[in-house]
């Protein structure tokens, strides 16, 4: 039955796509939605058969005490074999199977892209009502809902950077959806050319893998006895007996590639700047990435390949690092904006580098809890910027938080499920944020490390905890401008602001009821931590003596951040709220230590990026076009003018006069005999 799922989950979604894109302008019309909007609900209801199969299958191999994990994979066909093309240490010839997997790290992941999925197909049916491409924005929507569950469901890397690769492609089809407006071509484009710093690297890093362990397959088919035989992600990373030779560099190489790759779809510094001009795409497309599909890959990839990242002695710190960096930057970003959506798009980034964050702590609670806080994040992401496109939809249009507020009158029901999204995302304690990110900032709290790792992760700690602070802030500066004082209505809207209609709000609620209690269920049954330690290439993977004091921490950390957290908000409610008057002053001492200008002007990323990249390759396009024009161009230019020109200069000779032409015989007649003659 799990072969069978495999494989439906996928070919519906793809089914779908296409069934949209052949009959959507002419057969279904205005009712195009309903194929996608069906396929990725029965994907969904299949995932859930699927999951509890997985967790029946690692229970039973749990039980029997061993330390493999559970994986069930299924073959199609294979896509490529090579007799010629062998690995430098031996071994077997290159073959690329397509292969689908199915443990529990897909199949958590397949429950949660299909579910967000779904809820914002449904939403999209009233958000995109009467937009000229509405057949095409769904068969979009199918072929990304498909990209992204086969990403998960594969098997070797190879079909890994393939589906990669056909995430960024919906993804800049759906950025750039309106591609009428140069805004939305002009981040289309953007976000296709920051990922192709980051693909490229992942692809190295695919090479690299096959020349140093002779395989692209995760792992390799569970033998007859129970054991997994050799993969790149073996149950114990390097200590394979077949990998002893491994070099440490090829290892630390692999790792820095595939990191980048990371960097790019996820929006780690520095190639995140493509995410919050992602924002020029329809609110539902913004809901997808930032909740379930493209950003969430460099998150899976790196959980996947977590064997590999604990192996390298640096590359967990590298990991941690970028992820605190990010996660800092971005939300003091976020302080100072006033574009709704790119708040939350900032605070996507953040939320991306808290992930890392866990990911790079080189434990098995790292690991787990930065994909708890995936799973928790799909929730309340997804949920605010489709709370966000409710509010822009009764705004006419208008995102700006200047323009508008006081709207939780005229919004009752967005405005409930928009504070739920906005708690949960603060970290508020017993909603879902809190339990995932304490225990992120529990898997890198130092106790018991010495030396150099302790200094190291006692920084991204106290890193994590002010961005908590600051996340907490900038969430309710947002929900407070929006909803509470004066009620101000744009023109744009006109007299008819009023809450969206049920397709649109009933998302909203279902999003808000997971955003309240899915991490506290999860958190308190510890499901998902045991059911993802049943993963192979996580179940050899021991809990170091740090990650034991982390949990002994966890209630000292879970104190702290519910202070810091509870003390943004009341900033937040002091400034915007109670006392708006505070607020220059506020400004003031921000800017007296450059914090606010660093803030509002992004960190000049992109003025960076133009200085660097974009001008120099803009005056060399510049002297290229001139050099073309006026060398390349005249050259081919002059040698099509020289016969011209021979033509012209011989012209006179033919004037039509009998005498002129006889004068040229006789000159012609003597000119030979006085040859002759000398």
């Amino acid at each position: 039955m799990i072969s069978t799922l495999l494989v439906l989950i996928p070919g519906v979604c793809l089914a779908a796509s296409l069934a949209t894109a052949v009959l959507g302008p002419r057969v279904l019309g205005p009712r195009s939605h309903w194929p996608v909007v069906a396929a990725i609900g029965l994907a969904f209801l299949l995932s859930l058969p699927l999951l509890a199969g997985v967790y029946r299958q690692a229970q039973t191999a749990t039980e029997r005490g061993g330390s493999v994990g559970y994986e069930h994979i299924v073959t199609l066909w294979t896509w490529a074999a090579v007799d010629e093309a062998h690995w430098a240490h031996g071994g077997d010839r290159f073959r690329i199977d397509v292969s689908l997997r199915a443990d529990p790290l897909s199949a958590v992941m397949l429950v949660v892209v299909t579910l967000v999925a779904f809820l914002v197909a449904v939403y999209s049916i009233g958000y995109m009502h009467g937009d000229p491409g509405y057949g095409r924005f769904f068969a979009y929507i199918g072929l990304f809902v498909f990209s992204m569950t086969m990403l998960v469901s594969v098997s070797n890397f190879v079909l890994l950077y393939v589906f990669w690769e056909a995430v960024g492609l919906c993804s800049y089809l759906l950025i750039g959806f309106w591609y009428h407006k140069p805004e939305a071509a002009a981040a289309g484009k953007k976000a296709f050319l920051v990922n192709r710093v980051g693909d490229f690297g992942f692809a190295l890093g695919v090479f690299l893998i096959w020349t140093t362990f002779g395989t692209l397959n995760f792992h390799d088919t569970v033998d007859s006895a129970g054991h997994a035989v050799a993969g790149v992600l073996g149950q114990w990373g390097l200590a394979h007996p077949k990998l002893w030779y491994t070099p440490g560099w090829s290892l630390t190489a692999i790792c820095l590639l595939l990191m980048l790759g990371a960097c790019g779809k996820s929006a780690q510094l520095p190639l995140h700047v493509w995410l919050p001009d992602a924002m020029e795409g329809p609110t539902p497309v913004s809901a997808l990435i930032h909740a379930a599909t493209m950003v969430t890959a460099g998150v899976y990839m790196v959980a996947r390949c977590a064997p590999l990242f604990v192996a390298s002695r640096d590359a967990p710190q590298m990991v941690a690092a970028i992820g605190a960096a990010t996660a800092f930057v971005a939300a003091v970003i976020a302080v100072t904006q006033t574009d709704l959506k790119r708040i939350l798009a900032y605070s996507t980034i953040s939320q991306l580098g808290y992930m890392f964050l866990g990911l790079g702590a080189g434990t098995l609670l790292g690991i787990t809890a930065g994909m708890f806080h995936l799973v928790t994040h799909a929730f309340f992401k997804g949920l605010l910027f489709l709370a966000a496109g409710s509010v822009m939809h009764a705004m006419g249009g208008v995102i700006d938080l200047g323009r508008f507020g006081g709207l939780r009158r005229r919004l009752p029901i967005t405005h409930v499920t928009f504070l739920v999204g906005c708690l949960a995302l603060a970290g508020v304690p017993l909603l879902s944020g809190y339990f995932s990110k304490d225990e992120i900032l529990a898997s890198i709290y130092p106790l018991g490390l010495e030396g150099q790792d302790a200094g190291l992760y006692l920084a991204l700690f106290l890193l994590g905890l002010a961005t908590a602070g600051l996340t907490a802030f900038y969430t309710f500066r947002a929900y407070f401008l929006a909803f509470h004082g004066e009620e101000k209505i744009p023109h744009e809207a006109g007299h008819h602001a009023a809450e969206s209609p049920p397709v649109m709000t009933w998302p909203l609620v279902v999003l808000a009821a997971f955003s309240a209690i899915a991490g506290g269920a999860l958190w308190m049954t510890g499901d998902l931590e045991s059911l993802l330690e049943a993963t192979p290439s996580l179940a050899g993977l021991a809990k170091l003596e740090s990650a034991h004091a982390a949990e002994d921490g966890h209630g000292t950390v879970a104190l702290v951040s519910s202070l810091v957290v509870l003390v943004g908000i009341g900033l937040a409610w002091w400034v915007y709220a109670r006392r708006p008057d505070t607020l220059p002053r506020l400004v003031r001492a921000m800017a007296a230590v450059g914090v606010y200008q660093l803030s509002l002007g992004k960190f000049f990323f992109d003025h960076a990026y133009h200085v660097v990249l974009v001008w120099p390759l803009a005056a060399v396009a510049r002297a290229s076009a001139w050099f073309d024009r006026a060398v390349i161009d005249g050259l081919v230019d002059a040698v099509g003018r020289l016969p011209g020109a021979l033509g012209r200069s011989l012209r006179p000779l033919q004037g039509g006069l009998v005498p002129l032409y006889a004068l040229g015989m006789l000159l012609g007649t003597l000119v030979l005999l006085g040859a002759l003659l000398l």
